[in-house]
């Protein structure tokens, strides 16, 4: 999803199974792995975080849009 209501659209979490958040600076990158200084949240079973996350990712869901570009990112 593209999300261009936004001058910079920096949020970076994954959701998983309705108990983990992943957050943090980390771009899942080779740069990110050997050369960044990055931090990396990873938070476990906290139903009200994960809420919060959640609905933070479906405000920004509502006015985003799908990416329609190539495989090449």
């Amino acid at each position: 999803m593209i999300d261009a209501a936004h001058a910079i659209a920096h949020n970076k979490i994954i959701l998983i199974d309705h108990r983990v958040v992943i957050t943090g600076s980390f771009n899942f990158s080779k740069a990110a792995e050997e050369s960044n200084a990055e931090n990396l949240l990873i938070i476990r079973d906290n139903s009200l975080i994960f809420a919060q996350y959640s609905l933070n990712f479906a405000e920004h869901q509502k006015h985003a849009q799908p990416y329609e570009g190539g495989a090449n990112l």
